[in-house]
């Protein structure tokens, strides 16, 4: 995996762009019969029979219309977007929030398929699956050596509910390879990572999207919360890129009361179309904290608007990407789906937070690079807010428009300006890699200790600060750590307490010193 420093910037911009344009889902029905009759629609479809009767070489015509359909919607808007078969069918996976496999968190390390940590009570759990093993065969077809593409192993591991599976694993603790059958069942992909109480009464409760199900979670994690004594609530949605409109919404309706406005859109032929807050809500009172940054999108600016404009709760953090066009998605029979613009939402003081996107998609989607050349990262004064786009909320506060939405208290990267990338590849999947490749040398390091005594242990030594700084640099970063030691050694620490004893068990370390945390309780 070697990965020149210099492209970082781009692999951060692209994952970025990815994850807003998927993140923004699906605020209506889906529907097909918007098509009409006209002269310019049987020109293109003549022309593509032409093409594909009389052309005198072989033609894909296929990958012509997705080309076509491309270029017709890179004149439209940054989010109306083609979605191919092969892309179409994870997203819609993961926005259901379950798929039917063997349960398992994996990835491809020299040319095998290394098991990082088997689902909890998943199928593969269940038939003795361990973290370290390595799929050589599923049935008969050979999984190593090969450098399947994601797909086609996908492919080879799903199937339908209750089927069986012949996995032989290859397990390096114990030198042997075992043959293991697993029966495939329904594995929840949760858009809640975790809700847990932290001090002061105060919960706590990470929304990574809002799938399906992410109303359901939250709900249940809320309650949980209120039993275990929550009289304050943080709402986690740094990175959260948004996902359905509704369940955000189900969400904010938890937190504000009878008749207060959520969110309105406005379409094309100027129908406003309002949602206001029911009767429901069993957290109406009591402080509640929502947490933004650069990468907090769509659904989540949704959230973030109606409790900042309803004076509900304060919005931590930096300023969010600035989205605000509402999706319809139309599938169409191979597979494939186009999301089309539709309509632009409105918080409730009638906000667009939408930023401009007049320069074109490129522009549109590195807006965020200038973020880091103006010092908005790292100064809340440097944040470039039109007086026109000032709007009052009920109590008088001034909160802004036309790009975001602008935090109530400004919490900065944890890093130097200059060394952004750390923050960033600091929560990238690199880090797991590595941490998995540590482990894999000897699984027994940290057997049989307490999780206290896991702490103390990567609180007394660098020895993985150092093994990860070289790993960096072998892999083509040159990103040099000192002035972040602190920072980087809390997120090996979480990740590795997230292989060895659970996801719960990531956010204890890494909340506990967390900027926008601290800013939570030093605001109470």
């Amino acid at each position: 995996m070697k990965i020149d420093n210099k492209y970082l910037p781009i692999i951060i911009s692209v994952a970025l762009a990815i994850g807003i344009v998927l993140g923004g889902l699906l605020n209506a029905p889906n529907q097909n019969h918007f098509f009409s009759k006209n002269s310019s629609k049987n020109k293109l479809n003549e022309l593509i029979d032409f093409i594909d009767n009389e052309y005198v070489d072989d033609v894909n015509t296929d990958s012509i219309v997705n080309l076509t359909v491309d270029n017709i919607l890179a004149k439209l808007d940054p989010h109306s977007v083609y979605v191919p078969p092969s892309e179409q069918t994870e997203v819609v996976e993961s926005m259901r929030g379950d798929f039917v496999g063997i349960g398992v968190n994996f990835y491809m390390y020299n040319d095998s398929v290394a098991i990082i940590k088997p689902v909890e009570n998943g199928p593969s759990a269940k038939a003795g699956v361990k973290a370290g093993d390595r799929i050589l065969y599923a049935d008969k077809t050979k999984l190593f050596g090969r450098k399947l593409p994601n797909d086609s192993l996908f492919s080879k591991l799903k199937g339908t509910v209750g089927s069986e599976i012949e996995l032989t694993v290859y397990r390096k603790s114990e030198g042997k390879k075992i043959k293991l059958i697993v029966k495939r069942d329904v594995i929840p992909l949760k858009s809640v990572d975790v809700s847990m109480l932290l001090k002061n009464n105060t919960g706590y409760i990470k929304i990574n999207r809002f799938a399906e199900t992410t109303y359901g979670e939250f709900k249940k994690g809320l309650v949980t919360l209120k039993k275990q004594g929550a009289q304050s609530l943080i709402i986690d949605l740094r990175d959260n890129g948004g996902g359905y409109m509704e369940e955000a919404i189900a969400v904010a309706d938890e937190l504000l009361k009878d008749g207060q406005l959520i969110v309105f859109t406005k379409n094309k032929k100027g129908n406003v179309d309002k949602t206001f807050a029911t009767e429901r809500g069993s957290f109406e009172s009591g402080n509640v904290f929502v947490l933004i940054n650069e990468n907090s999108a769509s659904a989540s600016e949704i959230l973030a608007g109606a409790i900042q404009d309803n004076d509900r709760g304060t919005i931590v953090g930096r300023r969010s990407f600035g989205k605000g066009l509402v999706q319809r998605e139309m599938d169409f029979e191979d597979g494939s789906a186009v999301r089309l613009t539709i309509a632009r939402y409105y918080t409730p003081t009638g906000r667009s937070i939408q930023k401009p996107y007049s320069k074109g998609n490129e522009a549109y989607f590195k807006e965020s690079d200038t973020r880091f050349e103006n010092g908005e990262l790292f100064e809340k004064d440097s944040i470039k807010v039109s007086d026109s786009l000032k709007f009052k909320t009920k109590k008088g506060k001034i909160v802004y428009g036309g790009g975001g939405i602008v935090p109530d208290v400004f919490v900065p990267l944890e890093v130097e300006h200059g060394n952004e990338s750390t923050a960033y590849l600091m929560q990238s999947g690199i880090v797991g890699h590595f941490v998995f490749e540590e482990l894999d040398k000897n699984r027994n390091v940290f057997k049989g200790l307490s999780f206290q005594q896991f702490i103390t242990k990567m609180n007394g030594t660098d020895r993985y600060f150092d093994s990860f700084q070289k790993y960096i640099f072998q892999n083509g970063l040159d990103l040099k750590f000192g002035k972040s030691k602190s920072l980087v050694k809390r997120y090996l620490a979480a990740e590795f307490a997230r292989q060895v004893y659970g996801e719960k068990y990531y956010y204890e370390i890494v909340l506990k010193d967390d900027a926008m945390i601290k800013a939570v309780f030093g605001k109470k």
